[in-house]
């Protein structure tokens, strides 16, 4: 089975996007980034440079501070900004679990993090580099972790392709040639090695535990991925519960909350056993959820910029 059906199968229980014509556009779109060579190769070329780093050795990235003070001018231009106990962010080692709403929580993230550590993040790699200007200010900026992987919007085209959708046939080919799953063994492990690196000298790292962007606000996508604390557990750090409010639709000057929880201690071991993980991947579950606001309400009126703030990250 190859991994292209290895990924649709393991989608199954999940919901997938309609297949709207802004989709099928998206996915097109999609599968040119994955067969770009420049994408490609700014790809290979930043875990390649990641893969190498230890105590001594560090990947080209921009000063800690002023990466903080692009980030926070934009963000602080375009939104309103709120950040709550964000003094239990610890100045060492640790890792965020975040819920993921939006592609803009990573920059928003930044935008407010301590400088030091100086944080990672992983990313959808063809969303991160799909556009010059992104691959202009990501190799300015560093700090990211590029990871290959199928789009659900992909695996409802391969599924439609399948039950009968003739006009979609050539598009699913092209997936299943071009797009890389991230799901061989040589990229799960160079995966691995990078985060534990940049843990073991002292750096800490941005995780989305959901797996994949929330559908609305207030609702955690359970269950959580185990990754989050299996780093954790053989890194030994601490992981830093992280609720995003308000970012699930944008528009100009809406509020956006960063909610900071207590940190989750755990015992270090470099052989996680299965209980050790599930126990903790409970409390973190439990941590996360008590976070999120229960009575959300989405504003109403007038959302200036609505179009271009939700879609500028695509």
């Amino acid at each position: 089975m190859t991994s292209s059906h290895q990924q649709e199968n393991n989608t199954q229980s999940e919901t997938l996007p309609p297949l709207t014509d802004a989709t099928i556009e998206r996915v097109k779109e999609g599968v040119a980034a994955a067969g770009d060579r420049a994408v490609r190769q700014i790809i290979e070329e930043t875990l390649n440079h990641l893969d190498a780093i230890n105590q001594e050795n560090s990947e080209p990235r921009a000063n800690p501070g002023l990466r903080r003070f692009i980030m926070r001018s934009l963000m602080h231009t375009l939104f309103q900004v709120q950040v709550e106990n964000g003094e239990r962010i610890p100045q060492q080692p640790a890792i965020l679990a975040v819920n993921h709403l939006h592609h803009i929580d990573p920059l928003l993230l930044l935008a407010e993090l301590p400088t030091q550590p100086y944080y990672y993040i992983l990313g959808d790699a063809r969303t991160l580099y799909n556009k010059w200007w992104k691959r202009f200010i990501l190799g300015f900026a560093g700090g990211v972790i590029p990871l290959k992987r199928v789009w659900k919007e992909e695996v409802a085209v391969m599924r439609a392709a399948k039950a009968g959708r003739e006009d979609l046939v050539e598009l699913a080919a092209a997936i299943e040639q071009t797009v890389p799953t991230g799901e061989d063994i040589q990229t799960l492990r160079q995966i691995d090695r990078i985060i534990l690196s940049i843990l073991a000298r002292g750096d800490g790292m941005i995780l989305f535990p959901e797996g994949r962007l929330g559908t609305a606000e207030a609702q955690l996508h359970l269950p959580l991925k185990r990754g989050t604390i299996i780093y954790a557990l053989r890194g030994g750090v601490p992981i830093i519960p992280v609720a995003l409010i308000g970012t699930h639709d944008l528009y100009l000057r809406k509020k956006l909350t960063i909610r900071v929880g207590e940190p989750l201690h755990f015992p270090s071991t470099t052989r996680p056993k299965r209980q050790e993980v599930d126990v903790a991947l409970e409390t973190l579950e439990k941590a996360m959820l008590s976070l999120l606001p229960t009575n959300y309400q989405e504003p109403t009126g007038l959302k200036l910029l609505h179009y271009f703030l939700n879609h500028m990250l695509w």
